[in-house]
């Protein structure tokens, strides 16, 4: 430490913010989950301290909800524990939920002729992600079922 300033010498690296790292959480494939995952990762995002805008927590929880109860809906059968993966680097978080099922599933198309109530979770994602300057996918497991993930980026200074 630099004695005359009090401030760290510069190494020359970057550093990692405090609110980064990468969080794992499992939960049964049953609608109670839903809502408490949803405050699981609301409560942890606030300890963090990572810098989400309350607009930007609304897509955050909004994405978690649709993606946990797709897994619940269509990948119980074939999945004993839904994994949630929530990272944070410098930039962005990223939102990941892991099933056992191998379906890739796709965004319905929101068509004048389409009147039901469901199926519009995975287009609610992509509009969120991408409204929001992020991404969203799908990618397989190695045990066979998939990932669906969604990245936003941080509200930085």
């Amino acid at each position: 430490m630099d004695s005359r300033s009090g401030a760290p010498p510069y190494s020359g690296l970057p550093t990692t913010p405090a609110h980064a790292g990468a969080w794992r959480f499992t939960v049964p494939p049953d609608d109670l989950s839903v809502p408490q995952i949803r405050h699981a990762v609301r409560d942890l995002l606030h300890r963090r301290a990572a810098p989400l805008s309350a607009d930007t927590l609304h897509g955050v929880q909004l994405i978690l909800s649709e993606l946990v109860t797709n897994a619940v809906r269509h990948a119980a059968l074939l999945t004993p524990q839904i994994g949630v993966e929530i990272a944070l680097d410098d930039r962005w978080i990223r939102i990941s939920v892991e099933d056992g099922h191998p379906y890739r599933p796709r965004a319905l198309a929101l068509t004048p002729d389409r009147h039901g109530t469901g199926g519009r979770g995975l287009l609610l994602v992509k509009a969120t992600a991408t409204d929001a300057g992020g991404a969203c996918g799908v990618e397989p497991t190695a045990a066979g079922g998939k990932v669906v993930w969604a990245t936003l980026p941080l509200d930085l200074p």
